[in-house]
């Protein structure tokens, strides 16, 4: 069993920053890929940015170049967001998948609203 806790959301005006946390606790060695999920209003939940446990990245075209995805230790993973857009403004979850079965693992997610 993993548990993620999501932090660090909040509202922010447009070409500001944010920055997202995970932490991960109980079975946290069993973790391979972690990620970012986000979810706006009457959309589906859409990938953000994934991390394998061995650093490789991968980014939405539309978040490329503005968001930085980073893991540290075992626990933790980070979502860097610069020059956001209110377009951004989204629930924003925290995803990872561990296990021989690869199952998944969602936190509850934080919000994150761009506007002025």
């Amino acid at each position: 069993q993993v548990q993620l806790v999501e932090s660090g959301g909040g509202l922010v005006q447009p070409g500001g920053s944010l920055r997202l946390s995970c932490a991960a606790s109980g079975s946290i060695f069993s973790i391979n890929t972690m990620a970012w999920y986000r979810q706006a209003p009457g959309k589906q939940r859409e990938l953000v940015a994934v991390i394998s446990s061995g650093g490789s990245t991968h980014y939405a075209d539309s978040v490329k170049g503005r968001f930085t995805i980073s893991r540290a230790n075992a626990n933790m993973m980070y979502l860097e967001m610069n020059s956001l857009k209110p377009e951004d403004t989204a629930v924003y979850y925290c995803n990872a998948i561990a296990g021989s079965s690869r199952y998944n693992y969602w936190g509850q997610g934080t919000q994150v609203t761009v506007s002025s």
